[in-house]
């Protein structure tokens, strides 16, 4: 059986690995670490399993915040609301969760559940739904296996609760949705319950290993005072799209998503050419100067500060920030034609076709290292 503990020395690692991955989303994992090594403070080291260590009558249960990223900065969660949200759905359910699940390997969402499991004493699942973050909650891999969002449970800061049983995933999105807003833009959530056979078929495996390995190829390359794009980039098949620093930043919260267009002129090796890129709480299209793409979702567009190495998020996003930006290639089920339509260029409006970041940056040839 792998197992494996997850200390309060190993969170530093999983909230910047969760920052890198959550392509500018997810929300702060900051706020996830603090919560999450206070409850492990509390009451010690979080299990993480292995899939095929889950049998496959037990229940497993993501939980996650939901709700506008920017609202996170100022709207911190106490982290009774989440404990909230599990046991209602657990008693609606009349059965306990064997074990915990992330929804994204992301952001604020790839911390928080070490805090949950911290504080029931279940394990933590070596996986998550999305292998990334994106900003709708229909779009994980659970969706694509058929796997029902509901019966989920929202619970925010003031003791206010929802239960939602929706007849779709897309239908859950906007109800939820429509909820988390009138919870004041963010609220915690329990949702996606599953058997283990059923987490074993529609699982990302393995992500959460990856962002503390993430997190730790991060923290050794700046120890070793080197920027970590380039190492990143190496471990895990990326390119380097472009260098630059903002000069412009359009951000607003709209309909419970922090939605916006960064412009970044080039410097070093992209000096004198013009990018952007364009978000809804994660990165979702990065463009040159020509209106020619070089990623799009579903494959992934990191930000690091290209003085720091740190991850940088949509919030964080300000003029005269100096930022690196990596595009990665999505998990193989976001590329299937089901994958695509949850999650490709199409869906969020935009009339470019899907193609892999590495077959266009290998065709323009634009990565430097």
């Amino acid at each position: 059986m792998a197992k494996t503990l997850i200390t309060a020395d190993d969170l530093d690692a999983i909230a910047l690995g969760g920052a890198f991955l959550g392509t500018g989303g997810g929300g702060d994992p900051y706020i996830g670490k603090l919560m999450a090594r206070a409850a492990l403070a509390a009451n010690g080291p979080v299990t993480l399993i292995d899939p095929a260590d889950v049998g496959d009558d037990d229940l497993c249960v993501p939980v996650f915040m939901m709700g506008a990223p920017t609202v996170m900065l100022e709207k911190l969660p106490s982290g009774t609301e989440i404990m909230a949200a599990l046991d209602q759905l657990e008693t609606y359910l009349g059965k306990k969760a064997t074990a915990l699940m992330c929804v994204e390997a992301g952001g604020l969402n790839s911390t928080i559940p070490f805090a949950v499991a911290a504080a029931t004493g279940l394990p933590l699942i070596d996986g998550d739904g999305m292998g990334r973050a994106f900003p709708e909650l229909q779009m994980v891999s659970f969706t694509m296996s058929g796997i029902s969002a509901t019966p989920l449970v929202l619970a925010d800061d003031k003791g206010n609760s929802v239960l939602i049983n929706a007849v779709d995933n897309l239908w859950t999105e906007r109800l939820a949705r429509a909820d988390a807003v009138q919870m004041g833009g963010a609220a915690l959530v329990a949702a996606y319950s599953m058997t283990g056979a059923q987490m074993r078929e529609s699982i990302l495996p393995g992500t959460m290993t990856m962002i503390r390995e993430i997190g730790e190829t991060l923290m050794a390359e700046r120890k070793a005072h080197r920027h970590p794009g380039a190492a990143l980039r190496t471990r895990f098949s990326g390119h380097h799209l472009f260098t630059g620093r903002v000069s412009d930043i359009e951000r607003k919260t709209i309909g419970g998503f922090a939605r916006g267009r960064a412009v970044i002129k080039g410097t070093d090796a992209f000096a004198g050419r013009e990018f952007s890129i364009d978000f809804q709480n994660e990165f979702l299209v990065a463009r040159d100067d020509t209106g020619a793409v070089l990623a799009t979702t579903p494959d992934l567009i990191c930000a690091l500060d290209a003085d720091a190495g740190m991850p940088v998020t949509t919030e964080q996003m300000r003029y005269g920030l100096l930022i690196e930006i990596t595009g990665l290639p999505a998990d193989p089920k976001w590329r299937t034609d089901a994958g695509l339509n949850l999650v490709g260029p199409a869906y969020f409006g935009y009339d470019h076709p899907y193609a892999p970041v590495e077959t266009i940056n290998n065709n323009k040839n634009v990565d430097p290292d």
